[in-house]
Protein backbone atom coordinates (compact mmCIF):
# COMPACT_ATOMS: atom_id res chain seq x y z
CA UNK A 1 0.00 0.00 0.00
CA UNK A 2 1.28 3.16 -0.67
CA UNK A 3 1.36 6.24 1.68
CA UNK A 4 -0.99 9.48 0.44
CA UNK A 5 0.68 12.44 0.55
CA UNK A 6 -1.34 15.29 1.98
CA UNK A 7 -0.87 18.73 0.53
CA UNK A 8 -0.66 21.36 3.06
CA UNK A 9 -3.55 23.74 3.21
CA UNK A 10 -1.61 27.07 2.10
CA UNK A 11 -3.00 30.43 3.90
CA UNK A 12 -3.09 33.39 1.88
CA UNK A 13 -3.21 36.78 4.17
CA UNK A 14 -6.31 39.37 3.24
CA UNK A 15 -3.79 41.89 1.02
CA UNK A 16 -2.70 38.93 -1.02
CA UNK A 17 -6.45 38.08 -2.30
CA UNK A 18 -6.85 42.20 -1.97
CA UNK A 19 -4.22 42.57 -4.81
CA UNK A 20 -5.58 39.17 -6.33
CA UNK A 21 -9.04 40.72 -6.72
CA UNK A 22 -7.36 43.41 -8.18
CA UNK A 23 -5.25 41.97 -10.47
CA UNK A 24 -8.16 40.32 -11.70
CA UNK A 25 -10.43 42.95 -12.22
CA UNK A 26 -7.64 44.85 -14.28
CA UNK A 27 -6.37 41.67 -16.67
CA UNK A 28 -7.10 43.01 -19.66
CA UNK A 29 -6.68 40.27 -22.24
CA UNK A 30 -5.93 37.78 -20.10
CA UNK A 31 -7.95 34.81 -19.17
CA UNK A 32 -8.66 34.19 -15.43
CA UNK A 33 -6.88 30.78 -15.61
CA UNK A 34 -3.59 33.27 -16.69
CA UNK A 35 -3.77 35.77 -13.69
CA UNK A 36 -4.75 32.47 -11.56
CA UNK A 37 -1.37 30.53 -12.77
CA UNK A 38 0.69 33.44 -12.48
CA UNK A 39 -0.59 33.93 -8.62
CA UNK A 40 0.10 30.29 -8.33
CA UNK A 41 -4.03 29.80 -6.96
CA UNK A 42 -6.72 27.88 -8.52
CA UNK A 43 -9.18 29.65 -10.39
CA UNK A 44 -11.96 28.88 -7.69
CA UNK A 45 -10.09 30.92 -5.37
CA UNK A 46 -10.06 33.78 -7.20
CA UNK A 47 -13.87 33.59 -7.97
CA UNK A 48 -14.42 33.34 -4.13
CA UNK A 49 -12.32 36.10 -3.17
CA UNK A 50 -13.44 38.25 -5.48
CA UNK A 51 -17.13 37.30 -4.36
CA UNK A 52 -15.99 38.34 -0.50
CA UNK A 53 -13.85 41.15 -1.05
CA UNK A 54 -16.08 42.96 -4.21
CA UNK A 55 -14.15 44.78 -6.83
CA UNK A 56 -11.55 47.44 -6.19
CA UNK A 57 -13.68 50.30 -7.32
CA UNK A 58 -16.07 49.50 -4.42
CA UNK A 59 -13.51 49.35 -2.33
CA UNK A 60 -12.44 52.70 -3.33
CA UNK A 61 -15.93 54.00 -3.33
CA UNK A 62 -16.19 52.87 0.66
CA UNK A 63 -13.03 54.87 1.24
CA UNK A 64 -14.13 57.74 0.21
CA UNK A 65 -17.54 57.33 1.60
CA UNK A 66 -19.36 55.96 -1.15
CA UNK A 67 -18.27 58.14 -3.84
CA UNK A 68 -16.45 57.43 -7.08
CA UNK A 69 -13.57 59.78 -8.33
CA UNK A 70 -15.74 60.94 -11.01
CA UNK A 71 -18.65 61.57 -8.96
CA UNK A 72 -16.18 63.56 -6.34
CA UNK A 73 -14.82 65.31 -9.12
CA UNK A 74 -18.09 66.76 -10.74
CA UNK A 75 -19.02 67.45 -7.15
CA UNK A 76 -16.23 69.59 -6.24
CA UNK A 77 -16.65 71.24 -9.69
CA UNK A 78 -20.61 72.19 -8.81
CA UNK A 79 -19.10 73.66 -5.56
CA UNK A 80 -16.34 75.85 -7.28
CA UNK A 81 -19.06 76.96 -10.12
CA UNK A 82 -21.11 78.21 -7.05
CA UNK A 83 -18.21 79.78 -4.80
CA UNK A 84 -17.80 81.86 -7.94
CA UNK A 85 -21.09 82.80 -7.78
CA UNK A 86 -21.15 83.95 -4.46
CA UNK A 87 -17.80 85.42 -4.77
CA UNK A 88 -19.37 87.67 -7.60
CA UNK A 89 -22.06 88.65 -5.73
CA UNK A 90 -20.37 89.85 -2.75
CA UNK A 91 -18.10 91.93 -5.48
CA UNK A 92 -21.13 93.42 -7.19
CA UNK A 93 -23.00 94.36 -3.71
CA UNK A 94 -18.90 95.97 -2.72
CA UNK A 95 -19.70 98.77 -5.84
CA UNK A 96 -16.97 100.63 -5.80
CA UNK A 97 -15.47 98.90 -3.76
CA UNK A 98 -14.45 95.29 -5.75
CA UNK A 99 -10.85 96.45 -6.34
CA UNK A 100 -10.39 96.53 -3.24
CA UNK A 101 -12.22 92.83 -2.94
CA UNK A 102 -9.47 91.95 -5.91
CA UNK A 103 -6.38 92.65 -4.13
CA UNK A 104 -7.19 90.56 -0.96
CA UNK A 105 -7.99 87.95 -2.93
CA UNK A 106 -5.21 88.12 -5.34
CA UNK A 107 -6.13 89.23 -8.53
CA UNK A 108 -4.15 92.81 -9.46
Amino acid sequence: MEAKTKKKRKKHPEEFKREAVRLLEGRGERSVADVAAGLGVAENLLHAWKKKFGSAAEQVRRERGGETAEEELKRLRREVTQLKQERDVLKNSLGGGSDLLDQKLGKR
